[in-house]
Parts: C-alpha cells; sequence; structure tokens
C-alpha cells in the first residue's frame, strides 16, 4: 500500500473537514426547512380534520331543558300512585282507581298541552282486545295512550318515538285488585314521557314527535308489540325510539350504591331483524359494533352529555338487562332502531314487590325512594335527543365508500336527502377499538378524501342543519 504525502494528507483533512462542515450546514438547514414544511403540512391537515369540530348547542333545545321540572315529574307519580294499581288486567270502569282510570288521565294531560301546540299535538287510546294467555287470564281491552306531534315539513316522513309503560304490578303479576304503586317502575318513565310531551308540543320540528304510555309491558310486552306490529304493517318511518323505563332511583339494593349521575343505555349488537341476510357483510366489514340500535346509543350518549350537565350517559352492549326484556324489544325485532334508558343501580327492594316491611327492610315502589332531580335530568336526556333529531335533516343517502384503488386514502361520497334544511354533513371517524366516534369533520361537499386507512377506522356520514342538530349516522356500504 503506498503511503500518503503527509503535507497532502494535511490538506486533504482540511478540505475534508470544510467539506463535512459544508455538508451539515447543508443538512441542519434541509432539515429546518423539511421540519417547517412538516410543520406547516401538519397544522393545515390538523386544521382541516379538527378546526371545524366545534360542538354546537341549539339555543332552543337548552330552553327546553331549562323548563323540565323536577316538581312537575313528582306531581304526575304522585297522581299515577294515587290511582291504587295500573295492573293492566285491573278495572276499567271506575273513574278513581285502575288501568282505564289512569290512562284517562294521561290522555287528558296530552289534550291539554294540545291547546298550546297550534293543532299539531293530537292523542288518543290505541286499543286492542287481548286473547288469553299466559299472564292474561281474561279477555282484556289494551290501550296505548299515544299523542302525536306533527311535524312541520311534508317532505319529511321520519318517526321517533319516546316511550314508557303505564302498567305496573305487586310480587304476584296476576294480582290486579291489591295496591301496587309503581312510582319509579314505571311512574318515573311515564312521567317523563309526559314532561317531554308538555315542553316539546311548544315548539316546532322538521319530523314527526310520537309520546306513548304502553299498557301490558308486565304481562308481556303486549302493548309495545302491538305498537311495533302496527308501526310495521302501516311502513312508519321510525328511525329512533327512547324507551324510558325505571330511571328515577339512584340507590341500589345489595350493594348500597348510591349513583345519580349516570345512566344506563341498552342497545343490542348485532341485529335480530333479517340478521340470516346481513351476516355475511357485517362479519366480511367487522360491523359487529355497528348495528342501528348501537348507533342510536352512540348518539344518546354524544347528544345527553353535550346538553345535560352532571350526568355520564353509559351504554351497556346489551339489549337489555342480563335475561329480562323492556318496550323497546319490539321495535329491536321489527327492524327500529331502539334503545332502553333506565337508571344506574336498580333497587329490587322497591320493584315487583308488596308494599310491606320485613326484617327492618321497606319493600314497596314507593315515590319516597326515588330522587327527581335525578330523574329531571334522566328526563332532559330523552328530551336533547329526541329534539336534536326531530329539528336535523334526514341521513344522507346512498353514503359509499369507494374501493375502486386499494390506497391508504379514504374516499366517501353520498347524496344529500330530499328535504331543504341540510347545510352540510359530518363524517365521522373511530379507531376499531373504540365505543364512540371520535372525530367530526365538516364539509358542505357531497365526498370527502381523507388520509386514514379503512384498515384502521370505521367511518359514518350524518346530515347537520345550520342550528348544528346532526342526524343519525350512516355506514358507508361499499362500492368496487
Amino acid at each position: 500500500m503506498r503511503a500518503l504525502n503527509p503535507g497532502n494528507g494535511s490538506k486533504l483533512e482540511a478540505n475534508s473537514s470544510k467539506l463535512v462542515i459544508q455538508f451539515r450546514v447543508f443538512l441542519t438547514i434541509k432539515t429546518v426547512a423539511m421540519k417547517k414544511t412538516c410543520l406547516l403540512i401538519y397544522f393545515l391537515s390538523f386544521t382541516i380534520l379538527h378546526a371545524q369540530t366545534i360542538i354546537q348547542k341549539d339555543p332552543e333545545i337548552e330552553k327546553m331543558l331549562k323548563e323540565v321540572s323536577a316538581d312537575s315529574l313528582q306531581s304526575y307519580i304522585k297522581t299515577l300512585v294515587a290511582f291504587g294499581t295500573r295492573n293492566t288486567l285491573s278495572t276499567q270502569t271506575n273513574s278513581q282507581r285502575g288501568i282505564g282510570a289512569a290512562r284517562n288521565w294521561v290522555l287528558s294531560k296530552f289534550n291539554q298541552f294540545a291547546n298550546s301546540s297550534s293543532g299539531r299535538l293530537t292523542a288518543f287510546i290505541d286499543t286492542v282486545t287481548l286473547s288469553l294467555s299466559r299472564r292474561v287470564d281474561t279477555p282484556t281491552l289494551l290501550g296505548n295512550v299515544v299523542a302525536t306531534l306533527k311535524g312541520t315539513d311534508a317532505k319529511d316522513n321520519r318517526i321517533f318515538i319516546v316511550s314508557a309503560h303505564l302498567d305496573n304490578m305487586r310480587t304476584n303479576v296476576m294480582d290486579r285488585t291489591g295496591n301496587a304503586p309503581g312510582a319509579n317502575d314505571d311512574g318515573s318513565g311515564s312521567a317523563a314521557v309526559i314532561e317531554c310531551a308538555r315542553i316539546m308540543s311548544k315548539h316546532s320540528f322538521s319530523a314527526t314527535v310520537i309520546f306513548v304510555t304502553v299498557s301490558g309491558e308486565e304481562q308481556g310486552l303486549l302493548g309495545s308489540t302491538f305498537m311495533a306490529n302496527k308501526a310495521k304493517q302501516q311502513g312508519w318511518n321510525i328511525e329512533a325510539v327512547l324507551n324510558n323505563d325505571i330511571m328515577g332511583g339512584n340507590n341500589s339494593s345489595e350493594t348500597n350504591i348510591i349513583n345519580n349521575t349516570q345512566v344506563r343505555v341498552f342497545s343490542e349488537g348485532l341485529p335480530s331483524y333479517e340478521l340470516d341476510s346481513n351476516a355475511k357483510r357485517i362479519r366480511q366489514l367487522g360491523l359487529e359494533n355497528d348495528g342501528k340500535a348501537r348507533q342510536l346509543a352512540r348518539y344518546v350518549k354524544e347528544i345527553g352529555e353535550r346538553y345535560v350537565e352532571n350526568l355520564q350517559v353509559i351504554m351497556i352492549y346489551r339489549n337489555d338487562r342480563f335475561l329480562r326484556g323492556g318496550d323497546h324489544t319490539p321495535f329491536v325485532e321489527n327492524g327500529y332502531a331502539a334503545v332502553r334508558i333506565t337508571e344506574m343501580n336498580e333497587n329490587y327492594y322497591h320493584q315487583h314487590q308488596d308494599v310491606r316491611k320485613e326484617n327492618n327492610i321497606q319493600y314497596g315502589d314507593l315515590p319516597d325512594f326515588m330522587d327527581f332531580e335525578y330523574l329531571r335530568k334522566n328526563t332532559c336526556l330523552s328530551l336533547c335527543n329526541l329534539a336534536n333529531l326531530a329539528k336535523a335533516p334526514p341521513m344522507p343517502k346512498n353514503v359509499t365508500i369507494d374501493l375502486k384503488n386499494l390506497t391508504n386514502f379514504t374516499h366517501l361520497y353520498w347524496r344529500a336527502p330530499e328535504t331543504e334544511n341540510t347545510k352540510g354533513y359530518y363524517v365521522l371517524m373511530r379507531e376499531t377499538t373504540s365505543p364512540v366516534w371520535q372525530k367530526k369533520i365538516y364539509t358542505e361537499q357531497t365526498d370527502v378524501n381523507l388520509p386514514y386507512s379503512k384498515d384502521n377506522y370505521f367511518f359514518a356520514v350524518q346530515s347537520v342543519n345550520s342550528t348544528g342538530n346532526e342526524s343519525l349516522p350512516i355506514i358507508p356500504a361499499v362500492s368496487r
């Protein structure tokens, strides 16, 4: 190997040092420039994707919520308890006692509210004669008290329902004569329905809202089954059912837990309606957690926590409590989005019990064990969701995810609803493991191209109007 000249070597080393320094300077300048460019790109992306996620509160809905009164709710329940019993099999001819007197009183309240509705609210008792069954031992006239607040847009045939059951029971469901207060089960839900009707009847909504107190729940969901089957046969466009059942008690039996800052919303996962025909698509796209009821539950949580202070909505991934059922179930089984709203901890000392005292424990569903401020908040939960849904535009049509090209971008497109109150759209995103939507991207176009992989996220689109009222979200179909 040939040795280098020491002198030339020194010059070479000096020149090399200069080159290294110059290269480092160049890299530094280039790195700074690249960082600035990356920061600018990130900032612009962040601005586009995040700057328009400001949550709007509709002043009209806020005003409605201020009208919800714990005192009014308490007075409704006091009246319901005074009927002695509301068992579905109880007397229908006594004007002071039994299910007949109770439903006539609810009808009178609805008709009273109709006077301030400019003719938009109408009410009646929808009846059917029950045949004999395990819990019906004599032919019985069943009556659902129904009040309909007609929507103002002739092109909008959407219907939103808030329900509760008027009937109740003692320890023996067939006992139709003994006293059964039924303050919380389900006087609380019935009171919430009545209060929602009182307040909402003074306002106008694009869509139609139905307020109903059904009978026959304790006899096997008979009133709600009658209504859901009728709706299906007549082709009602029901987009959401909020069933309010046992929502005014703040403390549990056995565990002595007290909680008036949380409320449960039960929703089915896989749809019971036409599951066989949809199972392959659900499995292929990983949509086991994205049925109609589950989407409604997410919506109830988001809107409820937006408007109702000091209340956390807990989504329960079950159609109802363990091996039990409620009046939303017949609607679910007919293909409608329906959920159940229920207090956080049920007290079984005060549910389906004769009024008595044993071992220093007071049994019976008495008003003494209710928290009317908690009931007020839970009533607000139903009201703000009903109002937001009924004011919102219909859902966008034909929402589609484009798969023509395999890329890490996600291209969504859709059609505008036919009504005229749509200002724009929210594109929703969440990671596949997230129970709730995590991003809301606003656009006034009917398509969007997002730098997010469809492998890693779920997407949906909802319509929104100028006052920020959002429709229910639509999961995109697939186009190749």
